[in-house]
């Protein structure tokens, strides 16, 4: 299908349409939004949380407005062996594909994983492991979307997603979680990270019952509904949260010694 086709065919389902433009208003206004809120803080550690996580909804309106142009969708014939293999909605039976949320994903997710990992005062080394980790999950995620000469194969290029993202988990939920006790930023971390790690996890839900998957969820706009869904409390809705404490707590952020790590080095950031 042309770019066009693609774009009238997005448009001609107001369901799919509408959890994209959602989508773009939301960043748009978050936008807005976290710039106001960060308008005053002067401290660089809370600068850079407050720059890494604006990014959030700056590539987030710039891949959504992709996907609703029909730039980064397209419609792939999936293998023998799949539910919809010659079944799907598209040309040929092709399945409705919305690759460039792995793009989304791959450039958006490692900003809130820096911005966690400043909040935590966790050291460069813990930094690196869960961004590139997360990084190779988006593209291994994007590879089992993108594979269609084995459906095994597929389902091989999801199992070293997940594995990537174990370990990002791992770090979320031992690592920093141990560092942020030293940082004394425990409380605010703690929320942040399971809002995150408990939407996280819903994404490859989504893709294993969805048409990319086993095809339990046959329709695009449902499926678009669940990741749009995900993507606006994931990102706009954890942004605000971590944005309106660290404006409010600048000075603790202050006083987190840099690369703190969990052991036990540094002085522990004062409550507010």
């Amino acid at each position: 299908m042309t770019q066009t086709e693609l774009f009238e065919y997005i448009r001609a389902d107001p369901l799919l349409s509408a959890s994209l433009w959602l989508n773009i208003a939301l960043a748009g206004l978050s936008i807005l939004l976290f710039v106001y809120m960060g308008r005053l803080v002067e401290d660089p550690r809370a600068q850079l949380i407050f720059v890494a996580t604006l990014m959030v909804p700056l590539v987030s309106i710039a891949s959504y407005t992709g996907l609703v142009s029909g730039i980064t969708v397209g419609f792939l014939e999936m293998p023998a062996g799949h539910a919809l293999a010659g079944a799907g909605s598209g040309p040929e039976g092709g399945v409705f594909t919305p690759w460039g949320r792995y793009l989304t994903w791959a450039l958006s997710t490692p900003m809130i994983l820096l911005a966690l990992g400043l909040l935590a005062g966790s050291n460069v080394t813990k930094l690196f492991t869960a961004i590139t980790a997360d990084i190779a999950m988006c593209v291994t995620g994007l590879a089992a979307a993108l594979t269609t000469s084995s459906y095994m194969l597929r389902w091989v290029w999801y199992g070293i997603s997940c594995a990537f993202f174990a370990v990002v988990l791992y770090v979320l939920l031992v690592e920093w979680a141990e560092d942020a006790e030293i940082a004394g930023t425990a409380e605010i971390f703690n929320t942040l990270k399971l809002l995150t790690v408990v939407l996280w996890l819903g994404y490859p839900i989504v893709w294993g019952v969805g048409a990319e998957g086993l095809a339990l969820v046959q329709s695009p706009a449902v499926t678009s509904w669940a990741y749009s869904g995900m993507d606006i409390v994931a990102k706009y809705v954890f942004a605000f949260l971590l944005l309106r404490w660290v404006a409010s707590n600048e000075s603790a952020v202050a006083t987190i010694s840099s690369g703190l790590g969990s052991d036990g080095s540094g002085v522990a950031a004062a409550d507010d």
